[in-house]
């Protein structure tokens, strides 16, 4: 898929396509990156109450991965997962 095409996607889109894809090929690389920028992109996002509880909460981390394509967090992991969807064509 073209970054042009993956631009016209919803955020939710993108992360349910990026999270697809990097749990059907045991792509836990794409995984951990997506937890590691989640806090920076709760913050970015305007929740920075979320950041503090996130870093010391595997857990929490965890669910958030899971929707992570939804709001404001979607809206600004975007560029993460035109990334990750731009190098996987067959996602």
């Amino acid at each position: 898929m073209e970054t042009d095409q993956l631009q016209e996607m919803s955020a939710q889109e993108l992360h349910d396509r990026s999270v697809r894809y990097a749990v059907r090929h045991g792509d836990f690389g794409f995984l951990w990156e997506l937890l590691k920028v989640i806090p920076a992109a709760e913050a970015a996002s305007g929740h920075d109450g979320e950041t503090a509880n996130d870093l010391t909460r595997v857990s929490a981390l965890l669910s958030d991965a899971m929707a992570s394509g939804e709001g404001e967090l979607g809206e600004a992991l975007r560029p993460f997962y035109i990334d990750y969807l731009s190098k996987h064509p067959d996602a």
